[in-house]
C-alpha cells in the first residue's frame, strides 16, 4: 500500500478534522471575567471542543468548569512533560538511555486531564508509555531521568528502564511491556478496591494496538459481571507500532468495543475534556461498574526510539496536527484569551521548566549504578531461604535475602 494512499484516506482528515471545529469553539469561549478575575478561585465555564460520543449511556455535558490556576497549572504540567520527553529523545541519541524506550509528547492532555478529575487513592496502570503517567502521578523528574539511565536513584532503582516505572504508594501501578497484558491487572485492582471498600477506582490503560487482545475482553467480561470500579482507557494515537488503525481493526470504534459496556469517546487532546470525562466515568464506574473511554489523541514521535516514525505517515500529518491540534496550544490560547496570563508570563514558564529538567538530567547523572547484589532482589519473597548455585549445582553460590 502506497503512503500517497495512506495520506488520502479517509481515515487520515479525520487526525486533523476535531480542531476545525474547536476554532470556531475557542473564540467563543472568551467569559466576561470579574474583578478577581486573576484570584485563583475564579470559576471559568469553558465548552469542549468537540461533543463526546457516547455508546449505551448518556453523554457528559460539555461545559467544564475550571479555574485561572488549575489552567496554569495545566500549562506547566504538560510543558514539563514535554520537555522531559524532548530530552529524553536527546538523551536516548547520546547513548545515555539504552533499550527499549517510547516517547509521549503530543499525549500530554490525557495524563493531566486524568488527574485533575481523581484522586491518589484511584489507581492507573497503564503500558510501557508511561513516562508522563508517572509524572502526573507524583514522581519527581530525578526518578524519572535516574531510572531512564539506570541509576540507583530511578523510581525502580535503575532496574526497570523506560517500561517499568512504578510508584505504589501514588497509586500507579506501572509500566508494562507486554501489550495489553496490564488490562486484566488493572481489573484486579478494581477488584481489590470493591472488595476492601475503597470507593475508589482503577484506570486501566492501553493503546490501540493493544485493543484487539483477548484478554482485555476477558477481563473487561468478569468487570461487568461484578460490577468493578475499572474504567479501561484506550489512547488511541491511531497507529499501533507503524499499522494504521484502520488496517488493524475491522471496527476501529473502540469506545463501542465493550458492547453490553459503555462507552464514550472523548477528544484526547484536550485536557478540560478528558477531566470532564474521567470525571463522569468515575462517578459511573462507583455506582454501575466498568466503562470505556476512548481517547482521540496523536503521537508526535514514532512509536519507539527506534522508529523514525514518517514511514507510515507523512510529515504534513504530524505538522498538521501540531497546527491544529497540539493540547498545549489549546491551553495557551485559553489563557491568554480570558486574560489570565501574558505571553511572557508564559514563556517565562517554559524558561524555568527547560531549567528544572536540566538540573535533574545534571543529577541523575550523579546518581550510581545499581550495585551487582540488586540482581538478585525483587525476584522472590525475602527471608525465603532460596538459594543459588553454580551451574553444575554443586557448589551454593549466595543464598538470597
Amino acid at each position: 500500500m502506497t503512503l500517497s494512499h495512506i495520506a488520502t484516506s479517509p481515515s487520515r482528515s479525520n487526525l486533523i478534522r476535531p480542531l476545525t471545529a474547536a476554532f470556531s469553539c475557542t473564540l467563543p469561549l472568551r467569559r466576561p471575567i470579574s474583578s478577581a478575575a486573576n484570584g485563583d478561585s475564579t470559576s471559568l465555564t469553558i465548552e469542549t471542543s468537540v461533543p463526546f460520543t457516547a455508546h449505551n449511556i448518556e453523554e457528559p455535558s460539555r461545559s467544564v468548569e475550571t479555574t485561572p490556576k488549575e489552567l496554569l497549572t495545566f500549562f506547566r504540567d504538560m510543558a514539563l512533560m514535554r520537555r522531559m520527553e524532548i530530552a529524553a529523545d536527546s538523551l536516548y541519541k547520546a547513548k545515555l538511555i539504552r533499550g527499549f524506550c517510547h516517547l509521549y509528547d503530543g499525549q500530554e492532555a490525557v495524563a493531566v486531564g486524568m488527574e485533575a478529575a481523581i484522586t491518589k487513592k484511584d489507581a492507573i496502570i497503564t503500558a510501557y508509555r508511561d513516562h508522563c503517567i508517572f509524572l502526573g502521578r507524583g514522581g519527581t523528574l530525578l526518578e524519572v531521568f535516574a531510572e531512564l539511565m539506570g541509576r540507583q536513584a530511578g523510581c525502580s532503582r535503575g532496574k526497570g528502564g523506560s517500561m517499568h516505572f512504578y510508584k505504589k504508594e501514588f497509586g500507579f501501578y506501572g509500566g508494562h511491556g507486554i501489550v495489553g497484558a496490564q488490562v486484566p491487572l488493572g481489573c484486579g485492582l478494581a477488584f481489590a478496591q470493591k472488595y476492601s471498600k475503597d470507593e475508589a477506582v482503577s484506570f486501566a490503560m492501553y493503546g490501540d494496538g493493544a485493543a484487539n487482545q483477548g484478554q482485555l475482553f476477558e477481563a473487561l467480561n468478569i468487570s461487568a459481571l461484578w460490577d468493578l470500579p475499572a474504567i479501561l482507557v484506550c489512547e488511541n494515537n491511531h497507529y499501533g507500532m507503524g499499522t494504521a488503525e484502520w488496517r488493524a481493526a475491522k471496527s476501529p470504534a473502540y469506545y463501542k468495543r465493550g458492547d453490553y459496556v459503555p462507552g464514550l469517546k472523548v477528544d484526547g487532546m484536550d485536557a478540560l475534556a478528558v477531566k470532564q470525562a474521567c470525571k463522569f466515568a468515575k462517578e459511573h464506574a462507583l455506582k454501575n461498574g466498568p466503562i470505556i473511554l476512548e481517547m482521540d489523541t496523536y503521537r508526535y514521535h514514532g512509536h519507539s526510539m527506534s522508529d523514525p516514525g514518517s514511514t507510515y505517515r507523512t510529515r504534513d500529518e504530524i505538522s498538521g496536527v501540531r497546527q491544529e491540534r497540539d493540547p498545549i496550544e489549546r491551553i495557551r490560547k485559553l489563557i491568554l484569551s480570558h486574560d489570565i496570563a501574558t505571553e511572557k508570563d508564559l514563556k517565562d514558564t517554559e524558561k524555568e521548566v527547560r531549567k528544572e529538567v536540566d538540573e535533574a538530567i545534571a543529577k541523575a547523572k550523579e546518581s550510581p549504578m545499581p550495585d551487582t547484589h540488586e540482581l538478585f532482589t525483587n525476584i522472590y519473597v525475602k527471608d525465603a531461604g532460596l538459594e543459588v548455585f553454580g551451574p553444575d549445582r554443586k557448589e551454593i553460590r549466595s543464598v538470597l535475602p
